[in-house]
């Protein structure tokens, strides 16, 4: 193709060919000049060789001239005595095949709108394709999907060395087909395994891509009446796997254990466990097999620890899931980092449903009021509003605990009974010692802090304090409340002994040396 220079020359030089092509077979060798531009640099002649593409395979697809069934070698057939249309489409599907891997190598293009174009250009095909096979039915009513193809474009999509993650942002509308969603987890679990084999260690871009585009998934909660198919099929039929949720469910299922048994960085599992109660959960087969992956999380420690808390919540309450460690890890989570984390809020949210049972013994609640309570003398004025009122409701729901605030002749500060060290809450003597920091913090220099702490000085309500409006109050939010507070017209002491005169006090020593004339 001659290269014209002017504005719009590459898309009028391409028009004239594709027109050629389409017009009349003995012009097909034009098509290597199409395909040729899609090695071009200039991202804007790649843009205009792919719109041609499209237009040109699209239209080769409609009209049935590309080959169908298992593809023969074109050097077999081009040698041979088969006819001229035969050899036609057969010569032309090898073209479409070429043009297709041009497109899967320029989802990794450094412009990002060659890279979208190329995409909706494949998910154009894979529509087309899918409505006009290139394979034979096996039998009468057999669903056909164009699977190759689509996933080449998952593959793409899962790059090993760059982040997708914004191109995959551009692919999730098409995950609200039923069919395309079905496919992808499908692919998706394929290529997650291909990779993982391939690389001695995977690259963190991979594991970023995979997880954006799983996270990408999302099922309907219930079995809908009319399906959405990207791919349209003159009559659906129930016989079809992917017209059931069950299949859907399963393949989910398959595509997240098959993700979560590879080691994965820290950074992800955080991610991971950020969804895993309300965006995974719900939507296996078999929720229990993730006890193993929550298990294993919940014992890691720090942060990763807290995350797991939603998904074993969720086991423990609707799917019976016995763990006879629980609370000891529960109460080992509690250290005074657990004030400053990201996910506080989360914690205590879960933590206050985890020990909401009347039925949990005196000891272990005694033991989480005492640890809380040791941790509050070194905790922000904004985690005490919090945990104040979290420790005063321990003692609402079990009346059993209020000893601890009820033993005026407790043992000495320096003799208290209670081992702070012990990781076994049964053992380590709370329910023998009292909720003396909490006293103590009634002499606290913020004044919503004290007067929280003063709550036990007299009888507990018996409706407990709602926690949730507390849970992620911040210290900025603190220092605003205190500033928009009106203040009386009284005079505020600024120094403990009053100043007398001019110069300070009469027997400071800068009034023994200095006087006013």
């Amino acid at each position: 193709m001659e290269r014209d220079p002017s504005p719009g020359g590459a898309r009028r030089a391409l028009g004239r060919l594709l027109e050629a092509v389409l017009a009349s077979r003995r012009e097909a060798n034009a098509v290597f000049d199409i395909l040729a531009v899609l090695q071009s640099e200039d991202p804007e002649e790649t843009q205009e060789a792919v719109r041609a593409c499209s237009r040109l395979f699209g239209a080769l697809l409609e009209r049935g001239e590309l080959f169908v069934g298992q593809l023969p070698s074109e050097d077999t057939v081009m040698a041979g005595s088969q006819g001229a249309t035969r050899k036609y489409k057969v010569w032309m599907r090898h073209r479409y095949h070429s043009c297709c891997n041009r497109l899967r190598e320029l989802l990794a293009h450094p412009s990002f709108e060659v890279k979208e174009l190329a995409l909706s250009t494949l998910m154009k095909f894979v529509q087309l394709e899918g409505a006009h096979p290139l394979e034979k039915p096996k039998w009468e009513g057999n669903y056909l999907f164009p699977r190759q193809l689509f996933k080449s474009v998952v593959e793409g999509l899962l790059s090993p060395e760059e982040d997708h993650s914004l191109l995959v942002s551009r692919f999730q509308e098409y995950l609200e087909h039923d069919d395309i969603r079905y496919h992808t987890m499908q692919a998706a679990t394929g290529v997650v395994g291909q990779v993982a084999d391939r690389y001695p260690e995977v690259p963190p871009a991979f594991w970023n891509n995979a997880f954006a585009l799983l996270s990408a998934v999302s099922l309907p909660c219930q079995e809908s009446s009319s399906s959405s198919f990207y791919v349209k099929h003159a009559e659906l039929s129930h016989k079809w796997k992917v017209a059931h949720l069950k299949e859907h469910k399963k393949a989910f299922q398959l595509m997240w254990l098959g993700f979560l048994k590879h080691k994965l960085p820290l950074s992800l599992y955080k991610k991971v466990l950020v969804i895993m109660h309300d965006a995974i959960l719900p939507h296996l087969a078999q929720p229990t097999l993730m006890i193993d992956f929550l298990t294993r999380a919940y014992d890691v420690g720090g942060a990763i620890s807290l995350l797991a808390l939603n998904g074993l919540f969720i086991l423990i309450h609707k799917h019976n899931l016995e763990y006879p460690d629980f609370y000891r890890k529960l109460y080992g989570l509690l250290d005074p980092s657990v004030f400053h984390v990201k996910y506080r809020a989360r914690f205590f949210h879960l933590a206050d449903l985890f020990l909401s049972s009347s039925h949990l013994p005196a000891y272990l609640v005694a033991a989480f009021a005492k640890r809380l309570s040791r941790l509050a003398l070194t905790a922000p004025p904004e985690a005490l509003l919090m945990v104040l009122p979290f420790i005063c409701n321990l003692l609402r729901r079990h009346p059993a605990c209020r000893v601890l605030v009820h033993r005026p002749l407790g043992p000495e500060l320096d003799a208290d009974p209670y081992d702070p060290a012990e990781e076994d809450p049964a053992k380590s003597r709370a329910l023998e010692s009292s909720l003396w920091e909490l006293q103590t913090l009634q002499r606290h220099y913020h004044p919503e802090v004290s007067q929280a702490a003063s709550v036990i000085n007299q009888a507990l309500s018996v409706p407990e304090t709602s926690i949730a409006p507390l849970l992620e109050l911040t210290a900025f939010e603190v220092f605003e409340r205190d500033l928009k507070k009106k203040r009386g017209q009284e005079s505020v002491p600024l120094e403990f002994l009053p100043a007398q005169g001019l110069l300070g006090r009469q027997d400071d020593l800068c009034a023994q040396h200095f006087t006013l004339s």
